[in-house]
């Protein structure tokens, strides 16, 4: 059939279109643009990955086409990004990203193409219902993909989902895709590795106020509550004596950074959550079997939970042992042993 892949100039999506196209598919590489503000400068690097790209494809043997989301991104995930940011909450772009641009934009474009199914390489599974982690447990990115529907599912392929790194690695070594150690990307989606508070402030205002501890006291003065984040340890700017300071919360009405010494202090740790604009890949609620298991970013092994519903798209998760640091803004996102079953955003 025909499969139209998602190309980023990466050694994942590059291999993904070779083994769609080993497969017998008739392939066509798709390579997006999402990103224009400030493109030329040296942490985005649109020119030089669909360089990378476009030799992958010549070398796979398949045409690659370009096209341009940045407006598309700009409305339904930067906009949203900032939203959440100036709330004093802590997004995570990717899991909008995927639902919004790469499983949506991108899905529309390629069923414009006449497309049958797309294909990208994330390290997932899918049986075309469920939602399944990838067999590298260190790089399973089902976490990032919980938002999917089944409509979008139906019509997705993950070529490498099947395949530790490594071996991805060897096939694209062994085939002579000129990206083949290329260094993994890791910044925000589609805008790259950077200083994150610099390019923050350039769209949000500096907003001053006081760092305290749970106790009251006075320690220091933060540049804003949007410039930090749950659990964070580096750059609040308060040293001294003892164990290293932590974010432990915001304080949104007061403007004031609480923090706390030692990674282990008591309000980081955290046994019950809460969850709005949940989302369930193959059900419209949320699953009644109420034991799962559960993470609460991407980095994080799973912890044992129990689910329960609390208005139509809340819910509440109690986890067996406190969770460190669980930060208002991610996701919350439930399996039930290899499979995905969906998540929301934490409140």
């Amino acid at each position: 059939m025909k499969v139209v892949v998602g190309m980023s100039g990466g050694v994942d999506s590059s291999v993904a279109a070779l083994l769609a196209k080993r497969a017998g598919h008739e392939v066509v590489g798709l390579f997006m643009k999402n990103w224009e503000d400030d493109d030329d400068d040296e942490y985005c690097s649109t020119r030089e990955d669909l360089i990378d790209a476009a030799a992958a494809a010549d070398r796979i043997g398949i045409d690659l086409e370009a096209v341009n989301f940045s407006a598309e991104y700009k409305e339904r995930v930067f906009a949203e990004f900032l939203r959440e940011y100036a709330a004093g909450r802590t997004p995570n772009p990717d899991v909008l990203c995927n639902a919004e641009i790469k499983f949506k934009a991108f899905l529309d474009h390629a069923m414009r193409l006449g497309a049958e199914k797309i294909a990208t390489g994330h390290y997932a599974r899918t049986d075309g219902v469920r939602l399944m982690r990838g067999k590298d447990g260190g790089k399973d990115q089902s976490y990032f993909l919980h938002r999917l529907t089944q409509q979008q599912l139906a019509r997705v392929m993950f070529p490498v989902g099947e395949l530790k790194k490594s071996e991805v690695r060897r096939i694209a070594l062994e085939a002579g895709l000129p990206n083949h150690a290329k260094k993994d990307s890791t910044g925000i989606c589609f805008i790259g590795e950077r200083p994150f508070r610099e390019f923050l402030n350039r769209y949000l205002p500096r907003a001053p106020g006081l760092i305290k501890t749970p106790e009251g006291k006075t320690i220091g003065e933060h540049i804003g509550l949007a410039f930090y984040t749950i659990g964070q340890r580096k750059g609040i700017g308060i040293g001294g004596a003892g164990e290293p300071w932590y974010v432990a919360d915001k304080r949104i009405d007061s403007n004031e950074l609480v923090v706390v010494q030692g990674h282990d202090h008591p309000l980081l740790m955290k046994r019950t959550l809460g969850a709005t604009d949940t989302t369930w890949i193959a059900s419209s609620a949320p699953p009644e079997n109420s034991t799962h298991s559960a993470k609460t970013r991407y980095r994080q092994a799973d912890a044992p939970c129990t689910l329960s519903k609390v208005l139509e798209s809340e819910i509440k998760v109690d986890f067996q042992a406190p969770q460190w640091a669980v930060t208002p803004g991610q996701s919350v996102v439930l399996y039930d042993g290899e499979v995905c079953l969906g998540g929301g955003v934490i409140t």
